[in-house]
């Protein structure tokens, strides 16, 4: 009898067993490995704001160095923008033929390439070329980068992990900020060289992390090589029961789409009404991100700063460099709320932050260019930090995480190049116009016009863009079906 109530007593623990709860370090450990292979793909995006915002400062020494006119300046602080559109619209099939990781190389690749020829320039030609060269990586990182953040997240973590992309671009123009006030003491010909060639050996550490690190799920699937998907996806998913769930539901839905039509006729010959939906959204959301005037901020906080008031370059730099720590830390509101508060909660307060602080700053320079006065630099400066972190805590990170989230997978890189080729060609027109259009409307005329913009895409938010906390990336279709 004894001996049966021991063998009872064994069955019974080893019933017991799989009740316990889980050792308490294994989800993390899965996180942090999703958390590292997207925070290496994301970090190639740290070029981009590098070498877009390095401008702002440069300029002020490239002009008297190589008698740039402010056409030239407009050109070549805008033309990234326009430039990397084509790179931008060939990341998607990319990024289908090598592999998300494969392109986050070549862009690497491109921008250790662009940033020795930007340092070497002589002309305004050749800088123009090495622009175009540093635009290609660039256009390739931006639409890869949230794509492979996207697909390698569980869904408990994918709006802190769709966000890097845009903590490392705004850290990208903090360190430009840096550079051009800390190296603006050095000689005039010397000094802008070296701020971009700092951006030379960062590329090349880069592609080699990214090698370390797996290709996502959902492409491996797509080729048919569902063992490796699911290696990664163990890796990857909170638990294993949840990396079974997400493996059948990437089938599901490459099952439900090979064999349609091809991805640009389902994208504008043939779309169905729920693709039709979500492309526009993207399309419309991503243009409202940069309509607001953000690179104009980012680009000519400069020349803003001087129309208030403020003569000194040193003193402009230190400006400059404060905005960036301000932007930087911003962004980590998104970054750490997204999963909590949601998306459209954080995206309604950026855009009524962004109108209101827009506002503010036409209204300060309108007031500086009657009498400028040391408070109406100050107010400049506030209201320039003000629209920086608003646009951070919501429409900057959580515009490429939004797209990224609604896409379908088998349109999921085309579509993301499309709206980020319209991102792109909206904040190529504002910042090859700045200048220009300041001069005819005036800088406070520019700044209104941007606040209604903000104030358009607020009620954009409110009536057309859902929830997707929390959803599974093959379940949002649903969303907009209704």
């Amino acid at each position: 009898m004894g001996s049966t109530e021991q063998h009872h007593g064994a069955a019974d623990a080893c019933v017991a067993a799989p009740l316990l709860p889980s050792p308490a370090p294994e989800p993390p450990r899965r996180n942090m490995f999703a958390f590292v292979c997207a925070t290496l793909a994301s970090m190639t995006t740290i070029l981009m704001g590098y070498n877009l915002a390095l401008m702002s400062g440069a300029e002020l020494f490239m002009r008297e160095d190589l008698g740039l006119s402010d056409e030239q300046v407009e050109v070549l602080s805008g033309s990234m923008n326009l430039f990397m559109l084509a790179s931008i619209l060939a990341a998607g099939w990319a990024a289908d033929a090598i592999g998300r990781r494969g392109t986050i190389v070549l862009a690497n690749a491109f921008l250790m390439a662009g940033a020795l020829a930007m340092s070497l320039g002589g002309s305004y030609g050749a800088l123009l070329a090495a622009r175009f060269v540093t635009s290609v990586g660039v256009g390739f990182a931006v639409v890869v980068a949230p794509v492979y953040a996207a697909e390698i997240a569980p869904a408990s973590s994918r709006g802190l992990l769709s966000s890097l992309v845009d903590i490392f671009i705004t850290g990208g123009i903090l360190l430009s900020y840096i550079s051009n006030y800390a190296l603006a003491g050095l000689p005039l010909r010397l000094g802008w060289r070296v701020m971009f060639a700092l951006g030379v050996p960062p590329p090349l550490l880069l592609a080699a992390g990214v090698l370390a690190m797996p290709e996502s799920p959902r492409w491996l699937a797509l080729r048919g090589r569902d063992g490796e998907a699911r290696a990664v996806l163990e890796r990857t998913s909170d638990t294993p029961a949840e990396a079974g769930d997400r493996l059948e539901e990437i089938r599901q839905a490459v099952a439900a789409e090979v064999g349609g039509a091809g991805v640009w006729r389902e994208l504008f010959v043939t779309p169905s009404p729920v693709v039709r939906r979500i492309l526009t959204n993207v399309l419309v959301l991503y243009s409202f991100q940069q309509a607001s005037g953000i690179d104009a901020i980012v680009l000519y906080s400069p020349l803003v700063f001087k129309a208030a008031g403020i003569s000194s370059n040193s003193t402009v730099l230190a400006a400059t460099v404060a905005v960036g720590v301000v932007k930087t830390l911003s962004i980590f509101v998104a970054t750490f709320l997204s999963d909590r508060l949601g998306r459209r909660p954080l995206l309604l307060a950026s855009a009524a932050g962004m109108a209101a602080s827009l506002t503010a700053l036409g209204i300060t320079l309108l007031c500086a260019g009657v009498a400028t006065t040391t408070a109406g630099a100050a107010a400049c400066v506030a209201s320039v930090v003000a629209f920086v972190t608003a646009f951070s805590i919501g429409m900057g990170p959580l515009a490429p995480t939004y797209g990224a989230e609604i896409l379908p997978l088998r349109l999921r890189a085309q579509g993301m190049s499309l709206g980020i080729a319209a991102n792109r060609l909206t904040c190529g027109i504002l910042s090859m116009t700045f200048i220009s259009l300041a001069n005819t409307i005036t800088m406070p005329g520019c700044f209104f016009l941007y606040a209604s913009t903000a104030v358009a895409a607020w009620v954009f938010v409110y009536v057309r863009l859902p929830e997707t906390k929390g959803r599974n990336l093959e379940d949002i279709g649903v969303l907009f079906a209704k």
